[in-house]
């Protein structure tokens, strides 16, 4: 099978013989959506597959509970392919990611049988914790993705984009301490910690008047009381800050831990700032991967691709920063104007949504393969005519 022709329709021919495992895949972790760092069911069901397929594989892994690692092939080029299946809390799986798993799971299978006769080790890892965690940059610490050639995923959206860009993001919690005391009798003698958060949120509101566009910070209210009638002495908030790069990130981060001081300050609190997770860095796509991915999306027949600035935010964009990357985001048709939201649940479990993860597995999978002869060709060129030699 010395032919890319002959590669590509042997692949795709292959995802068709899974094809129902994939939808059954991806139809059963949307029945059963888990949050951040419990996907104990998704990423079991995901391990189960490939391991059915005669993957070796690891779980858990690099010392997360809902990591996996699978491997298959001993060619010396390495591509991971990134599964993620944690759920949104309280809206089930309203980014998709019952499609970007059964996606990756469903290229794996497809590269199996042809990965030696590709020079390729294909390296399958579940990520979890994307939403909330940063599961990406815990198994990037962790060693997941050394000596990885090249990196990538699909991820659904509305919209159709080969080279996706996203914002760095960071999170900051926020818990203000005072002193309670009763509303009516001596309210005097309390530190409200509810004042606190108003401050600070009143100095956010007034700073954004003065941030870029791009940055962007947002959060909600956790804690700010628990009786009318007696003056709270705690509250809480979570917050995420979002910038178009991860040097931009730094100096937003300190522009709005000082509202969040000034409100201790204006109300005699106690502050206690805390980054609940790594930061995500802004996703940088591998030009060389781009143009494959394309070349094989317009085979596929897919929508044109957008041109689109950052629109949110992935911990894939720390392995970009390490690995040669790509991201493709797929049209799933959902009618929506993004993910995030209940709509986009039921979007991800529709028939135009399970082609788009088809068409992912394949674009995947042919993308793969391009870079792994690509990189065999290089090789070649470069030890030159003797290497011919018997």
């Amino acid at each position: 099978m010395s032919e890319s022709g002959d590669v590509k329709a042997a692949v795709r021919a292959r995802v068709g013989e899974v094809r129902e495992e994939l939808l059954s895949l991806s139809r059963r972790i949307h029945a059963h959506p888990e949050t951040a760092f419990e996907e104990r069911q998704a990423a079991g069901w995901c391990a189960d597959v490939l391991r059915g397929h005669g993957y070796a594989v690891t779980a858990p892994a690099y010392g997360l509970e809902t990591a996996f690692e699978a491997t298959v092939g001993s060619g010396p080029v390495t591509v991971a392919l990134a599964c993620e299946y944690d759920s949104l809390p309280g809206m089930g799986h309203a980014c998709g990611h019952n499609l970007i798993a059964a996606a990756g799971v469903g290229a794996a299978l497809a590269l199996a049988p042809y990965a030696d006769e590709l020079g390729l080790t294909v390296r399958v890892l579940g990520t979890p914790a994307e939403e909330s965690g940063a599961g990406k940059a815990l198994l990037l610490d962790a060693g997941a993705f050394d000596g990885v050639d090249a990196a990538m995923m699909i991820h659904p959206c509305p919209f159709e984009v080969a080279d996706f860009r996203s914002f760095a993001m960071g999170s900051l919690d926020v818990t203000y301490t005072g002193k309670s005391a009763h509303a009516a009798m001596n309210p005097q003698d309390g530190r409200n910690a509810a004042d606190a958060l108003t401050v600070a949120q009143v100095a956010l509101g007034l700073l954004r008047q003065q941030l870029p566009g791009e940055w962007k910070v947002h959060g909600i209210a956790t804690e700010a009381g628990t009786a009318l009638n007696a003056i709270p002495e705690r509250s809480r908030a979570a917050y995420a800050l979002r910038t178009p790069s991860v040097e931009e990130l730094r100096e937003l981060r300190g522009r709005v831990e000082d509202c969040f001081r000034a409100g201790a300050l204006a109300t005699g609190c106690e502050i206690d700032l805390a980054q609940p997770s790594p930061d995500y860095l802004d996703f940088r796509s591998d030009p060389q991967l781009v143009a494959l991915w394309s070349a094989n999306a317009r085979e596929l027949g897919r929508p044109e691709p957008q041109v689109r600035g950052p629109f949110a935010s992935t911990d894939m964009g720390n392995v970009s920063h390490v690995v040669p990357s790509i991201h493709p985001v797929l049209d799933i048709g959902s009618g929506t104007s993004g993910p995030h939201q209940p709509e986009f649940t039921a979007a991800a479990a529709t028939p135009a949504a399970e082609r788009a993860m088809l068409d992912g597995a394949v674009g995947l999978a042919w993308t793969a393969a391009d870079f792994a002869l690509g990189r065999q060709l290089s090789r070649r060129a470069t030890a030159g005519p003797s290497s011919q030699r018997p």
